[in-house]
């Protein structure tokens, strides 16, 4: 893909460290992204420049931040995430983490002994992401085959094949670590700190670290684009090709930052990432953890926040049937002048009332989505989130499914189903969701259920799938909840692990 050929835009400072060191680039673009700083203003070509969608994982880099006195990594796409978004933190790319002398990272060196690259284009994103298991796994220990699968899948590889490479993960724990090669972490953490700087005011950039602050600037610049892990708007501006003057990043704010948890529900921060955010749900409801990996791949949930992806009103966003299936709300607040200067103003409405069309809703242009609240689970409900597409790993659903129905005495009491990919918003299947309560759960019911369920929406046809097709799979897996529900659990996909029978 050839580099943007933008006019001269109005840009600030961006600072962040590389090799321990801080890397400062004056008049930085708010909407230039972080691929290009690298390979275009400090022309480190080992990151590549591949789909520019974030989904082949070839400009892969790691992102390290102190969170309580600690350093923690993360793997990102560096295509689509903004440059502004990574100020005040520390990015290694494939070209940072071999010795001074030349001797590789043990990531590096277990890719040559697995004989995990082939065309090459692809490994420097599959050493970072390699690298970035390295350091979270406390020098690669202990890296199971299934671990290695799900921390990979945001990786394409086209000519070599998976096997030698989740060799490699496993492997390169066993290798020593040269001289020069490792992180200096209490080092890093205590430069990170002397590179923090106080947010401006009023910049092309505005990244602020309270709430309150955030409502602020949002109130003050309401056409300002808000962001959050930018692994749509990435696409905009790679894709649609489309500039923003002024941009708004809402995860700086501390306040948002966090998972709340309370007797009844938890609340999930607007800031906090999709890695962290289902790590939270899977605490709660251990059955999701197979559709939290699903959701696309590692490097794009740890950039992508869960309040971003239910902001943005994607018909295709996985996250919002599941969300509205539990029962969740979202608390949208702005800021409120007053005699005394200001406070913040709130309000909560169900996730599915938050939607008014085709990625259109009901916030005001100074409010913001800031938390999202989810109910505990009861025990007594059954739970499920089924997710349809072309590859079982790192894809778009064509249709997404969520259910959660309580039985008592062989009747449904409780039922609550939210659908993806089959209306112009994520939605909440009410026709059938009546067809199915005070109802006798057996094969009648959920025969008549079914009827309903595909004639409540109209799917369009597109690249994915077809009208028709999303209707009957739709029929389809509340079919085979019911199955499930009987005990046949042998039906599942996520029974069987295809890549180790196949390697």
């Amino acid at each position: 893909m050839l580099a943007r050929m933008n006019a001269k835009k109005p840009g600030q400072t961006l600072r962040f460290l590389r090799r321990g060191a801080p890397v400062t680039l004056p008049d930085v673009p708010s909407d230039r992204t972080l691929l290009e700083v690298l390979r275009e203003d400090l022309h480190l070509s080992a990151t590549k420049e591949g789909c520019g969608e974030g989904d082949c994982g070839a400009c892969t880099v790691v992102l390290g931040e102190a969170v309580n006195g600690r350093l923690t990594y993360k793997a990102i796409n560096s295509c689509i995430r903004l440059a502004h978004s990574v100020d005040g933190m520390a990015v290694f790319t494939a070209e940072d983490i071999s010795a001074p002398s030349g001797e590789l990272h043990p990531a590096q060196e277990a890719m040559v002994q697995c004989h995990g690259s082939q065309c090459g284009f692809c490994t420097p994103g599959f050493v970072m992401s390699l690298f970035g298991m390295y350091q979270n796994a406390k020098d690669g220990k202990g890296i199971t085959r299934e671990l290695a699968q799900a921390d990979l899948s945001g990786n394409l590889c086209r000519c070599t094949g998976y096997r030698p490479i989740l060799d490699a993960a496993q492997q390169m724990g066993a290798l020593p670590l040269p001289a020069g090669c490792g992180v200096d972490e209490a080092a890093t953490v205590t430069a990170l700190h002397e590179l923090k700087k106080k947010p401006a005011a009023d910049t092309p950039y505005l990244r602020p670290t309270t709430l309150s602050a955030l409502l602020q600037a949002r109130a003050a610049h309401p056409q300002a684009q808000v962001v959050a892990g930018t692994t749509d708007v990435g696409l905009w501006v790679t894709k649609m090709h489309k500039h923003f003057p002024q941009v708004l990043d809402v995860t700086a704010a501390r306040e948002l930052q966090r998972v709340e948890s309370y007797p009844h529900h938890i609340a999930i921060g607007a800031a906090v990432t999709l890695t962290e955010a289902f790590a939270a749900l899977v605490k709660e409801r251990p059955q999701l953890v197979n559709f939290s990996q699903r959701f696309a791949g590692l490097p794009v949930r740890n950039s992508g926040t869960l309040g971003g992806n239910v902001a943005n009103g994607s018909p295709i966003g996985d996250s919002m049937p599941l969300l509205i299936a539990l029962g969740a709300s979202v608390v949208l607040m702005r800021w409120k002048k007053s005699r005394a200067g200001g406070e913040i103003a709130h309000r909560e409405l169900r996730l599915e009332d938050l939607y008014t069309g085709y990625r259109t809703n009901v916030m005001r242009p100074d409010e913001l989505l800031c938390w999202i609240k989810v109910p505990q689970p009861t025990g007594h409900a059954l739970e499920k989130v089924y997710k349809i597409s072309k590859r079982f790993d790192d894809d778009i659903s064509a249709v997404c499914l969520a259910i959660q129905m309580t039985v008592k005495g062989g009747v449904v009491q409780q039922i609550s189903i939210g659908a993806g990919g089959v209306a112009a918003t994520p939605a909440r299947a009410r026709q059938t969701e009546a067809a199915l309560l005070g109802q006798a759960w057996n094969e009648d019911t959920v025969m008549a259920a079914t009827a309903a369920l595909r004639a409540e929406f109209q799917p369009i046809s597109d690249m994915r799938a077809s009208a028709g097709y999303r209707q009957t799979v739709l029929g389809n897996l509340l079919r085979r909840f019911w199955l499930e529900s009987q005990g046949q659990q042998a039906i599942n996909l996520e029974s069987l692990k295809t890549l180790e029978a196949l390697s």
